[in-house]
């Protein structure tokens, strides 16, 4: 369904009893809200959760900024030139205004309270709304994402080049194939998908939606938003970073960092997880985000 948040379309799946304890969940960089496997969600509907996912801004079903025009391979050069001369980037918009359509469905659902859940690029607009609406937050939970520090080695030269390559053609057919590509090189050396459900689960998302050129402009707004560490001294949700060793595009260290900048944070490094979210872990995510929930209800 289509709600009106922060004054624009964002597209939600809300599953699960009304008053069982909400659960936001917030995917990455150009990724729908389908990219969390109805797998994880039932797990976490098994656990007492409602569970709502939602489509970021520019990506799958919600309102879309193609007015606003799309940084070409030039303009993200020159974005890449300027975060490494620590200059200031320009973005149509910002991961703060993401953070702030996340918080109007949170407002457009009643919800005063929820716990969060962010992954990636997800992960870092829920590192926003956490710190500045420490009010409406009962927990955590970030996975596979970074503070943004500068000191923090970056993704491998061959992923970053994939991060920015583009299909051989227009077609769907080239479009599963690069997304497979990417996937594939960035996902978890311990537990590669099975090909045919990857392809599967690609060509259900590129049919519901293929947006690159919202996924630039949400690129672009991640360059902007530069190094958010000393916003994470504002974090007071219980909070639980899960991050994997084997992860070739945001590195472990990055892991290490955010739980040690965020006070009372528990740390989960899995062995060989990639960038990801690997069906045989997905038990350990639902069994991560429930134990980091449960703590939001301790005194202190």
């Amino acid at each position: 369904m289509q709600i009106s948040a922060n004054g624009i379309a964002i597209e939600v799946d809300d599953q699960g009893p009304p008053d069982a304890e909400p659960l936001l969940l917030v995917m990455g960089l150009g990724m729908q809200l389908i990219a969390w496997p109805q797998a994880l969600v039932d797990l976490l509907l098994a656990r007492g959760f409602r569970v709502i996912r939602l489509d970021n801004r520019d990506a799958g079903l919600s309102q879309g900024f193609d007015h606003l025009g799309a940084p070409g391979a030039l303009g993200m050069g020159v974005a890449a030139l300027r975060f490494t001369l620590r200059l200031p980037v320009r973005a149509p918009y910002g991961i703060g205004d993401m953070a702030a359509d996340a918080l109007g469905v949170m407002d457009a659902l009643g919800l005063a309270r929820a716990h969060v859940c962010g992954a990636s690029m997800g992960g870092m607009i829920a590192q926003h709304l956490a710190a500045r609406h420490p009010q409406r937050l009962k927990s955590l939970t970030l996975m596979m994402t970074t503070s943004g520090a500068r000191r923090l080695p970056q993704a491998a030269p061959r992923v970053q080049r994939a991060l920015l390559s583009r299909p051989d053609g227009r077609d769907p057919a080239a479009v599963v194939a690069h997304l497979e590509k990417l996937l594939r090189l960035i996902g978890s050396p311990a537990y590669p998908a099975d090909p045919g459900l990857l392809r599967a689960r690609l060509q259900a998302s590129v049919a519901r939606a293929w947006r690159p050129a919202g996924t630039a402009r949400q690129l672009l707004a991640v360059v902007a938003d530069g190094d958010r560490s000393r916003m994470l001294r504002h974090i007071c949700a219980p909070t639980r970073v899960i991050h994997g060793d084997a992860d070739p595009l945001v590195r472990v260290q990055a892991g290490h960092d955010l739980a040690h900048r965020i006070d009372g944070a528990e740390l989960d490094i899995v062995p060989g997880m990639g960038h990801d979210l690997p069906e045989a872990l997905l038990g350990h995510f639902a069994d991560g985000i429930a134990k980091n929930a449960g703590r939001s209800a301790l005194p202190g």
